[in-house]
C-alpha cells in the first residue's frame, strides 16, 4: 500500500493532467487552494471528477505547467502525512509570462489513496502573471478582507 510520500510524489508527476491526478484519490478525496478564495477562485474541490476539471482548468492556463523531482523537498514524511514545498516553472497561457510558481501542501494518504491535498500558493504571482494587467485587473477590495473563505477550518 502506498504510503503519504509516495503518492505525493505521484501526483506531483501526474500534475496537470486530470484523469491522472483524479486516479490517486480516494472517491470523496479533496483537494483544496484555500487562498484562491482572495482571488475570487473557487478553492475546493471534492471527489474525482472535480478533481480531473481543476488539473485540466490548470493544464489550459499553463500548458507547460509541470514539477520537476528536483524542485520538491519533502520536510515532514510519516505514513499517513506528508508535508512538502515544490515549485513549477511555467509560462501562462494568457500573457506569455513565465511564472516560478512555489507550493507548500500537506497531504494525508488512506488506504493508499489521497484523501486531502491542502496546497498554498502565492495568489499574487499567479495573478501577476495570468491576468493582462497584473493585480490591477482584480476586483476592488471590500471593506472586510478574508483571506480565506470565513468558514475555512484547518
Amino acid at each position: 500500500m502506498k504510503d503519504a510520500k509516495a503518492l505525493l510524489l505521484e501526483f506531483l508527476a501526474a500534475v496537470p493532467r486530470g484523469q491522472d491526478v483524479a486516479a490517486l484519490f480516494a472517491e470523496d478525496g479533496v483537494f483544496e487552494l484555500p487562498f484562491l478564495h482572495s482571488v475570487g477562485i473557487p478553492w475546493r474541490h471534492r471527489g474525482r471528477q472535480a478533481i480531473s476539471e481543476l488539473q485540466d482548468l490548470v493544464a489550459g492556463l499553463y500548458p507547460d505547467f509541470a514539477f520537476k523531482p528536483e524542485d520538491t523537498r519533502v520536510l515532514i514524511d510519516t505514513p499517513e502525512q506528508v508535508f512538502a514545498e515544490y515549485m513549477a516553472h511555467t509560462t501562462a497561457a494568457a500573457t506569455g509570462r513565465t511564472a516560478h510558481h512555489l507550493f507548500a501542501a500537506r497531504l494525508v494518504a488512506e488506504n493508499g489513496q489521497i484523501k486531502l491535498v491542502r496546497e498554498s500558493l502565492n495568489v499574487v504571482a499567479a495573478a501577476q502573471a495570468l491576468l493582462p494587467g497584473g493585480v490591477k485587473d482584480l476586483p476592488d477590495p471590500e471593506n472586510v478582507i478574508f483571506s480565506v473563505p470565513p468558514d475555512y477550518r484547518s
